[in-house]
Parts: C-alpha cells; sequence; structure tokens
C-alpha cells in the first residue's frame, strides 16, 4: 500500500504547470518586442523615402556668396524677369474736310443777285412819263449798258407816275429780276396795276423826271 505524499511537498503536476506559465509569458514578452521592434523600422524606412522626395522637390540651396577681396560683399543676382509686351494705342486719323463747293457760275442771260444767287435777265420796255424830252431813250441805253435787254421804248400817256418804277408780274422770275434792277438804279419795285395787267411778258420801266441819269 502506496503512503500519501505530505501535505509540505511540491506536486510534479503543480511544478510542470508553473513552468509552462512561464514559458508563455516569456513567449507574450518576446512577441510583444517584436511587434514594437517592427513599427520602429517601417517608420524609420518610410522617413528616409519622405525625406529624399522632399529634397528632390526642393530647390537646391545657393550657397550665400562671401566677401571680396576688398571686403565688400556682392550684392545677390535675380535673374530678368519676362516684361509684358505693351501695345500702343491706335488713334484713327479723322478724314480731311471736303474742299468747299465752288460758287455756282451765272449762267448766260443771268446776273448775280443777293447771297450770289443767279437771278435771269428779263427783258425790258421802258416808258417816258416825265416833261423830259428823250428820257426813256436816256433810261434804256443805262439799262444795256447795265447787261440789260431793252425790247422798246416810248412814252406813257395813260397817267401820272409819281416817282419813277419798275413793275413786274407777281409769282414769277420778275420779281427777282425787278428788285436787282431797282437797287441798280434807285427804281422803286411794284407788282403790275390794272392798267398794265393785259401787257405782254417782261419788267415794265416808267421813268419821271426824278430819274438819275448815269
Amino acid at each position: 500500500m502506496t503512503a500519501p505524499a505530505s501535505p509540505g511537498g511540491s506536486s510534479p503536476l503543480r511544478i510542470g504547470g508553473f513552468a509552462l506559465l512561464g514559458l508563455g509569458v516569456v513567449a507574450a514578452v518576446i512577441g510583444f518586442a517584436t511587434l514594437a521592434v517592427s513599427g520602429t523600422g517601417g517608420s524609420a524606412a518610410a522617413a528616409p523615402s519622405q525625406t529624399a522626395t522632399a529634397s528632390a522637390s526642393a530647390p537646391a540651396a545657393t550657397p550665400s556668396p562671401g566677401p571680396s577681396a576688398d571686403g565688400s560683399v556682392p550684392l545677390p543676382h535675380f535673374g530678368s524677369s519676362p516684361t509684358s509686351a505693351t501695345t500702343e494705342p491706335t488713334i484713327a486719323t479723322p478724314p480731311p474736310a471736303p474742299a468747299p463747293a465752288p460758287a455756282p457760275v451765272p449762267a448766260a442771260g443771268s446776273v448775280g443777285g443777293g447771297g450770289g444767287a443767279a437771278v435771269a435777265r428779263v427783258p425790258l420796255r421802258v416808258y417816258n412819263n416825265g416833261t423830259i424830252h428823250g428820257l426813256a431813250a436816256q433810261a434804256a441805253q443805262d439799262f444795256r449798258n447795265s447787261g440789260w435787254t431793252v425790247t422798246a421804248e416810248g412814252n406813257y400817256p395813260s397817267g401820272i407816275i409819281s416817282t419813277s418804277t419798275v413793275y413786274y408780274r407777281p409769282g414769277t422770275d420778275e420779281q427777282a429780276a425787278a428788285q436787282l434792277l431797282g437797287s441798280q438804279f434807285g427804281l422803286r419795285v411794284e407788282p403790275r396795276f390794272a392798267g398794265l395787267d393785259d401787257a405782254s411778258p417782261g419788267l415794265i420801266v416808267i421813268v419821271t423826271n426824278d430819274y438819275q441819269r448815269r
């Protein structure tokens, strides 16, 4: 019969359990140490790559030039920067002013009136209503000398005209011609009255003693 183990002694099973527990703790410590070393190594490996990339992208630092032989410090040199092209504004040149139109030349058979307008030379008939013999012939000659055409001359016995007058048909070109003749020889200018309505076209000049001979 086997004697029972003494309560104060160590059991082999208990010793084996403690040994296994110790091995597990050692394995855990080794595993944690391996993980820590691997993480540190990855970070350290990545750091040189990032540093190399940053170094490649950054421009190389240019060493500051030292003082020259005479002790002066050279100024830094900057590259020339491109200048933007400036286009000069184009100023439009105004066209030359047109030359003034030449003044109209009076046609044959016309004389210059007021303002340079051409006035047609209307034929004249001259009549004497004064007491001076040959007054109509004298006036007719004065008119011819000034370029007017006189078609008839004689006496006017049908009434008394107060002053030498040139008569015209209203609404015709005779009015402008009558005004021009009156301004040249100091004659009164009037439209035809009833006693001259049936006369043929043209200016009718009746001169009296106040006519100023030319």
